[in-house]
């Protein structure tokens, strides 16, 4: 599903002229999803609670992505 959900922002970004895309997030009354892609062959998703910090959760999974797309 983060895969599709990935996959449809990509095309979104393209569609409307935002060019790259660089993240997905979804809130929810319970809190947010969050995607991000490694490379073109996976995907980081994260789960946070409402009141989570967002910015350092993306500051975060900006890192990872980093560190994992070298073993992709």
């Amino acid at each position: 599903m983060s895969a599709a959900m990935l996959s449809l922002g990509e095309r979104i970004a393209v569609e409307l002229g935002r060019g790259d895309l660089d993240q997905v997030y979804i809130k929810g009354s319970n809190g947010y999803v969050m995607l991000m892609s490694i490379a073109e062959e996976a995907v980081l998703t994260a789960l946070a609670r409402e009141e989570a910090k967002l910015g350092l959760i993306f500051l975060d999974m900006h890192r990872a992505t980093e560190d994992l797309a070298q073993y992709i």
